[in-house]
């Protein structure tokens, strides 16, 4: 994670000028209340023992690569913490090794038992049968946690030591996919995997993220998650070393299905750019932004309008790997006093080939395209298109892709709609059918 800057507020009271209201005479005080400081230190006291932090050493030199946080859940040494802190070790289990710290010193091997990549979530196990654990909170695997309840995170930031933060439950997100708890506390690299917790001691979520373009806008794995794996961990079904990269082929897999059965299912509308018409996902956690050039000064000779839907989608599988984004890109093009050749010309010098970014010979094949002119419909609201397709798939995950549509319209020398569809971490059947739609839905009013 990238380190926010913090900006302090500081308010400041003319308290000579202000009258502040006395209680009656008659009227009983008000019972004692205990500060968020004391609450804070009291959790923290309790908690201490049930901390770790997790490290992923190299082998070889003896070193640690990356380091997170976690924290004790059961009788027998388990241990919840993200995935994405012990993935080095799981995508490559003959060059790292996990090893623990808690805070009284005291260190040890780490054996991976479970993961849930979609929730970023792994079970891990200490070489320690009989430390203290925490509960985690009824209230929230039962979804019942109230929105602006105080919470507690607590984790290893940027290696400095155990710290405890306050903070406010704000509920699930509204514009995920993926179910995280909107957490206003300052969580840190480094505290990924640690606990946050109600005032009683009992987790509510685990750590996971934070926003980067915000203040004390973080996030938190809710506790139902890691309900649900820790009892595939306490069962017989344990991961080996060999098996840990086919099992995170297999989530992806699963988990990219039902993505596109709920984009399925939620639904598109009809947007208009000019005289053309397009779709655009009405699912929640798809976000769009427009732009355009016809403010510009000088008058521009042509004006590009531009709209951007994306998907709050996103899988961490590897430090350099990120997958299941969605993204669609419509530029519509008007010629404001261009002639033809002119106006193609502006068109060449603002419409990049299709390409797919992020290329890496460790994890995809090389992309291959295909481009085609797609006819236009006898009744004319299907404008002559050309389109270009372009995939590659994934070395270490079969039948999973990035895949790339870009089209353009040909029916007019003035005006101009280019489309541009990409998908990544998706199955053969669902770009087509993604695709297909895509391109059908691209229509003309003459």
């Amino acid at each position: 994670m990238k380190q926010l800057s913090i900006l302090l507020l500081a308010a400041l009271a003319a308290g000579s000028s202000v009258a502040c209201a006395q209680p009656a005479p008659s009227s009983p005080p008000p019972p004692p209340s205990v500060a968020r400081s004391s609450a804070a230190e009291r959790l923290y006291a309790a908690a201490r023992p049930k901390l770790l932090q997790i490290r992923t050493v190299v082998v070889a030199a003896g070193q640690q690569s990356s380091i997170g946080s976690g924290f004790l859940v059961g009788a027998g040494g388990f241990a919840i913490t993200n995935y994405h802190v012990v993935s080095q070790f799981a995508l490559e289990p003959a060059t790292y090794r996990l090893e623990y710290t808690a805070a009284d010193a005291s260190r040890g091997e780490l054996t991976l038992l479970a993961i849930d990549v979609p929730n970023d979530l792994a079970v891990v196990r200490i070489d320690k049968r009989d430390a203290p654990f925490f509960q985690l909170d009824a209230r929230a695997v039962a979804g019942g946690v109230p929105k602006g309840e105080h919470l507690y995170s607590m984790g290893n930031p940027l290696d400095l030591g155990f710290t405890i933060v306050e903070g406010t439950y704000n509920g699930p997100v509204e514009r995920s996919y993926n179910e995280r708890i909107h957490f206003t506390g300052a969580v840190n690299p480094g505290m990924s995997g640690g606990p946050a917790v109600a005032a009683d001691g009992r987790v509510v979520g685990i750590n996971v993220s934070k926003q980067l373009g915000g203040e004390l806008v973080s996030f938190l794995v809710p506790a139902r998650f890691a309900v649900a794996l820790l009892k595939r961990a306490q069962g017989n079904v344990l991961l080996s070393r060999e098996s840990i990269r086919a099992e995170i082929g297999r989530q992806i897999a699963a988990w990219q299905a039902g993505l596109y059965k709920s984009v399925d299912e939620q639904g598109f509308r009809s947007i208009s750019f000019g005289p053309y018409r397009a779709l655009e996902s009405t699912a929640p956690w798809f976000t769009c932004w427009a732009r355009t050039t016809a403010g510009q000064v000088p008058k521009p000779r042509a004006t590009v309008d531009t709209t951007s839907c994306y998907s709050d989608t996103r899988l961490f599988i590897a430090s350099d790997l990120n997958t299941g984004f969605i993204q669609v890109t419509y530029s519509y093009f008007r010629s404001v006093d261009l002639n033809p050749f002119q106006f193609a010309a502006f068109l060449s010098q603002h419409v990049e080939s299709p390409q797919i970014g992020g290329w890496s010979k460790k994890w995809y094949t090389q992309q291959r395209c295909h481009e085609e002119f797609i006819a236009a419909s006898a009744t004319g609201d299907h404008p002559r298109l050309r389109a270009v397709w372009c995939a590659r798939a994934y070395h270490e995950f079969a039948g999973l892709y990035d895949v790339s549509v870009s089209t353009m319209t040909q029916n007019s020398s003035s005006e101009v709609l280019v489309a541009a569809l990409s998908l990544q971490g998706v199955s053969y059947e669902n770009a087509v059918t993604v695709a297909k739609r895509f391109l059908e839905a691209v229509q003309w009013t003459p």
